[in-house]
């Protein structure tokens, strides 16, 4: 799974960011490794529809999910 989307900076570019997935993106994870990160650093993961509730439930377990937002389009 990357930290950063993946293609240009248009939103139609967004893709998911599940290991080997290139479905576009429809929901931000944003997260934190409170072992790893001070509050000031948020880091996100792109989902696409498939793949929004494992990512966000993985994250979720171990503490790390801050918030989940659908994308702008």
């Amino acid at each position: 799974m990357s930290e950063a989307p993946r293609g240009g900076d248009e939103p139609a570019d967004l893709r998911c960011s599940a290991r080997g997935c290139t479905a576009a993106a429809t929901t931000d994870l944003s997260w934190r490794n409170p072992r790893l990160h001070d509050r000031s650093r948020t880091k996100h993961w792109l989902a696409c529809d498939v793949h929004a509730d494992p990512l966000a439930d993985f994250l979720g377990r171990r503490g790390f999910l801050l918030s989940r937002a659908p994308l702008a389009r």
